[in-house]
């Protein structure tokens, strides 16, 4: 590793401890890239197809698999916690839950996009992010509010094409391999009755990744 790649990972663990995140660097062959988890987007998520960086718009496994072989060195991110909802149970959940997230998607796809950005202008042009979670920059997607056919060209419609990055697991990685690569065991919240949605807890951590070189 480089003098001025150690100094700039630094300088961007730095950064993400002001937005509240820990990162950690990790080599770009520890990230996980499987083509199940492309398959739990497709079957079981509400909100396939009604966001710009859910799939069938974010790249699929063989699209993620060759662009990370491209890189030696990323930075993962990771976010504790629910802001705004510092405790809760499955009753306080409502059945559209996407917006009960609102704080907590902003949080990383936020702190996902200023790092990738600071990396680019820090002279890192490769930089980029994967963020986590349906998109919320809008109320509503324009890709929700479209009827029809469903393809790559309703992505020009985005209101926030330069801040929409995919996110990891809509990209076909596997956000619980990787994260265990670099000593973050995460695990499944269990839900009220097996619902959709009605988690038990808030102890939620999510996990954000930018790749650097």
């Amino acid at each position: 590793m480089t003098s001025a790649l150690s100094a700039e990972l630094q300088h961007l663990v730095t950064l993400a401890s002001s937005m509240g995140a820990l990162a950690k660097p990790l080599s770009g062959s520890d990230i996980i890239v499987s083509n199940w988890v492309r398959f739990k987007c497709r079957f079981g998520c509400k909100g396939y197809a009604k966001h710009f960086g859910c799939p069938p718009y974010a790249p699929s496994p063989d699209e993620t698999r060759a662009m990370v072989s491209e890189y030696e060195t990323g930075l993962l991110l990771r976010f504790d916690g629910v802001p705004g909802h510092p405790s809760f149970g499955p009753d306080d959940i409502p059945e559209d839950f996407h917006h009960f997230y609102r704080d907590l998607i902003i949080w990383v796809n936020t702190t996902v996009h200023l790092i990738e950005k600071t990396a680019f202008y820090d002279g890192f042009y490769k930089a980029f992010g994967f963020g986590g979670y349906p998109c919320i920059f809008c109320d509503e997607c324009v890709a929700e509010q479209c009827e029809g056919v469903v393809d790559e060209s309703l992505r020009r419609q985005c209101r926030h094409m330069d801040m929409v990055r995919p996110s990891m697991e809509a990209s076909g990685i596997d956000v619980f391999a990787t994260a265990k690569k670099v000593g973050w065991e995460l695990s499944t919240i269990p839900c009220k009755d097996l619902e959709y949605g009605k988690v038990i807890h808030g102890d939620i951590i999510s996990i954000g990744l930018v790749l650097l070189e």
